[in-house]
């Protein structure tokens, strides 16, 4: 129980935190599971399906506050979605899994980092459909295999090659998300068998910071320094993923 306690603090920092910027938090919740040293085949199934409950309040709360944009998300989400199935169905070997995953925990730990310079551009320009659908095919691919929605990828995409204002980014992400996490657990269902007892007080601490994060960042920006203490999480469960 003092374990289950301490995880839904870390998970609903990680709510809070990510969906701020219209994120889910699936790598936070993966980081703080490894630190606790939850099995792979427990932690793919629970990243996702709290993934999907906080992007869900995350997408309802920026699409009310105007900050979404179906020209830049279908492109992107047509090609991901078929992907991260194929990705959910994907059942990779306990000592793979745990070194993609450690690597994705340092890439969205250096991501977080680099908070500050993620701005968008002054000028919005138009997204190649061609090139958002090859983006899109390798995202929910590795999405779906790992237990992520995707969003620490589209988001930076989204945001340094200027095809979307920083708080539009946020807005797509959340769909992303959502649309990528539904489609990873259903190309695995057989994984649900592996959820946790305690993933309702997980979902609850999820949603809950969800719901502080997504009211907030909607209308204002994060804070950069707080991101900046996450990625202190993610890097060192990405180092012990790999490592130890």
């Amino acid at each position: 129980m003092e374990d289950t306690f301490f995880l839904a603090i870390l998970i609903f920092a990680a709510g809070v935190l990510y969906s701020s910027v219209g994120h889910a938090g699936a790598s936070g919740y993966l980081a703080a599971m490894a630190l606790f040293g939850l099995a792979p085949e427990v932690m793919k199934p629970t990243a996702l399906v709290l993934n999907i409950l906080v992007a869900s309040i995350a997408a309802v709360q920026f699409h009310r506050a105007g900050c979404f944009s179906w020209k830049i998300f279908w492109p992107f989400a047509a090609a991901s979605i078929p992907f991260a199935f194929i990705g959910g169905a994907l059942s990779l070997p306990g000592s793979v899994y745990r070194q993609v995953l450690g690597l994705i925990l340092l890439f969205a730990a250096y991501r977080l980092f680099q908070f500050r310079h993620l701005e968008a551009a002054d000028a919005v320009k138009p997204v190649p459909v061609l090139l958002a659908v090859l983006f899109g095919a390798g995202i929910g691919l590795l999405s779906g295999a790992v237990g992520v929605g995707g969003g620490i990828f589209l988001s930076p995409l989204l945001l340094f090659m200027g095809w979307a204002k920083t708080k539009q980014t946020a807005g797509i992400s959340a769909f992303f998300i959502l649309v990528n996490s539904i489609a990873g657990i259903s190309g695995h269902l057989a994984s649900v068998k592996f959820l946790p007892d305690a993933v309702y007080i997980w979902a609850i601490a999820a949603a809950i910071g969800g719901v502080i994060g997504s009211g907030l960042g909607s209308r204002r920006f994060a804070n950069a320094t707080l991101y900046r203490l996450i990625a202190v999480v993610l890097v060192i469960a990405g180092v012990k993923l790999i490592f130890i």
